[in-house]
């Protein structure tokens, strides 16, 4: 073995993937797993069903596609074999990417199945054979419904971000999913948080879970974030002003709706920023190119909105800054994620006024621990308070706080129980 391989082994060894697999994430820069992958990838190579909750940007997507891709190449057999669902088509597009990445070395082949754009592309990707789909739930039921999807041979289900895909209203289609699928399988539910309809739907679909919380509730360590408390008439010039400091070398600003993303977006590109709308009126190759053009570097400041914040992932960001607040305090773990990613440092900025006193009050007891508060010089003093009481719970009414194996040199039996119901 070569002092090349040899840090990638000391770190990933403890698996036994295939040397195939190996390859691919020495190709990738990856040293040591990282806690979510430690505490869950052996546990997943067994079979057993997996519940991992943790925030975003901890690695949870090779924490699956690695045990995923390791039983494919073992099984030599034809597909598709694994299923995974994202909410978003930005989501979907990046876990595709990543498991590519992990499986450059072997032949399993992917395929992403996503709406807003033709048919033929991917019915004739599908005629191929794919070893596993990434979907949106709404396009694969379709393509299902025109006999284009073959799910007989699913021997894994894996939920990415399950929390978002309840808000955004999915769950209908998971459950017609869970009925099309074979009851014999390995379910893999991974989110950032657990609210009481995933945790309903988690036993539902689970079987004697091998169950991982890492501290969900939490932003990373990595980043320094604080509230910024300002006049509504003065947010566009305090905008500017944190966007100023050579420090920030990539941000993204995030907007409560679709029209104030576009509209901001428009204005920050007359004041000399290299910016972008990602909004979900665009169409998918607006979308692509837009976050394509920021991952690239040739736009600095990408303007979202929360329906594509879990499909960004982009290396680097240095700074996010709430222009709106988010509408849950879960929704703040998850735009605040965007940064400080992979144990690097990062910012985060939220601009508050009189009005969010009660998401404020609900986002610190959902923390824990309350906020600080920073204000820029030139910037009238706003003394907001916080809302401690009912009225600070959540818009969606939540309490924040709230098998056989299958794989290689494993027996393949089937599993026991009866059906799942979504």
């Amino acid at each position: 073995m070569t002092d090349s391989n040899a840090s990638v082994r000391s770190g990933f060894a403890e698996f036994q993937l295939e040397p195939m697999l190996e390859r691919g994430v020495a190709a990738m820069g990856f040293d040591d797993p990282r806690p979510i992958q430690t505490m869950t990838i052996p546990a997943a190579l067994e079979g057993r069903d997996i519940l991992g909750l943790a925030q975003t940007g901890t690695g949870k997507t090779a924490a699956f596609a690695l045990p995923l891709l390791d039983r494919i190449v073992a099984r030599k057999k034809r597909g598709p074999l694994a299923l995974v669902l994202a909410p978003t088509r930005e989501l979907a597009t990046q876990i595709d990417r990543e498991i590519r990445q992990l499986a450059k070395f072997t032949k399993v082949r992917t395929l992403t199945i996503y709406g807003g754009v033709p048919f033929n592309p991917q019915i004739r990707s599908l005629r191929r054979g794919p070893d596993i789909l990434v979907a949106c739930p709404g396009r694969l039921l379709d393509l299902h419904d025109k006999g284009f999807v073959d799910f007989s041979q699913i021997e894994a289900l894996v939920l990415d971000e399950a929390d978002h895909m309840f808000d955004m209203g999915f769950l209908p289609a998971i459950q017609k999913i869970l009925d099309l699928i074979p009851e014999q399988r390995q379910n893999l539910l991974f989110s950032a948080t657990m609210p009481k309809e995933i945790r309903g739907l988690a036993n539902n679909i689970l079987q004697n879970p091998h169950v991982v919380e890492l501290s969900h509730s939490k932003p990373a360590e990595t980043i320094d974030h604080a509230l910024y408390p300002v006049k509504p008439d003065r947010k566009r010039d305090l905008l500017e002003r944190l966007l100023k400091p050579k420090t920030v070398q990539s941000a993204i600003v995030f907007t409560r709706t679709k029209h104030r993303a576009k509209r901001l977006a428009e204005q920050l590109a007359k004041a000399g920023h290299r910016a972008i709308a990602l909004q979900g009126n665009m169409t998918q190759n607006h979308r692509d190119r837009a976050l394509r053009g920021f991952r690239e570097g040739r736009y600095n400041v990408l303007v979202a909105t929360d329906i594509v914040a879990r499909g960004i992932d982009v290396t680097g960001v240095s700074c996010v800054i709430n222009y709106d607040a988010p509408n849950t305090p879960e929704a703040y773990t998850h735009r605040i994620g965007r940064t400080g990613r992979s144990e690097k440092a990062g910012r985060a900025c939220t601009l508050v006024s009189n009005e969010d006193h009660a998401w404020i009050g609900a986002t610190e007891q959902y923390l824990g621990s309350p906020i600080d508060r920073r204000y820029e010089d030139g910037f009238d003093r706003v003394n907001i308070r916080a809302t401690k009481d009912k009225a600070a719970t959540p818009a969606n009414g939540r309490n924040p706080k709230g098998g056989a194996p299958w794989g290689k040199r494993r027996h393949y039996g089937k599993r026991g129980g009866g059906r799942r119901t979504g």
